[in-house]
């Protein structure tokens, strides 16, 4: 169940991030499990910044119970069933079904899932050192800047 913004022309080799939204909340112990919903939003809000700075196709999958979010910059998807590692599974097939793995990132700290996408074709990426990244180039609080200056992303 897709939700967020209008979908772009692919460009074979542009890079893809596809990002496991829970682990990237959870690399850092700030008490986001007492408002579990506003710390996903602040987590959509730092990659509607990070999208519009690189011009990248960016998605978040979450686990847990779907919310209304409003069309952006990133495509928001929730695991299409409950269970443990649900988003895992969501994510692994979606980097499977893609016909260019290779420009595909995923953003995880989950070793089982980083292996899997890995051995998919795809980029992993660290969980913990991404979300420094987007606090770094966007507001640093989380709230939605969108837009707040030229990127200094290297790739």
């Amino acid at each position: 169940m897709s939700q967020g913004s209008k979908p772009r022309a692919r460009v074979s080799g542009s890079p893809r991030w596809l990002v496991d939204g829970m682990n990237v909340v959870g690399s850092r112990p700030d008490g986001w499990w007492r408002d579990r919903r506003g710390a996903m939003e602040r987590l959509i809000g730092l990659l509607e910044d990070f999208a519009i700075e690189t011009g990248e196709e960016v998605t978040v999958v979450f686990d847990g119970r779907p919310f209304p979010v409003e069309p952006g910059a990133v495509a928001v998807a929730f695991a299409p069933g409950p269970g443990p590692d649900a988003a895992d599974r969501e994510i692994a097939a979606r980097v499977e079904r893609d016909p260019d793995r290779a420009a595909v990132r995923v953003v995880t700290s989950d070793g089982d899932l980083a292996a899997r996408v890995a051995a998919s074709g795809a980029e992993v990426v660290p969980a913990g050192g991404f979300r420094r990244r987007l606090e770094e180039e966007g507001s640093g609080e989380g709230s939605p800047s969108r837009g707040t200056g030229p990127s200094t992303h290297p790739g």
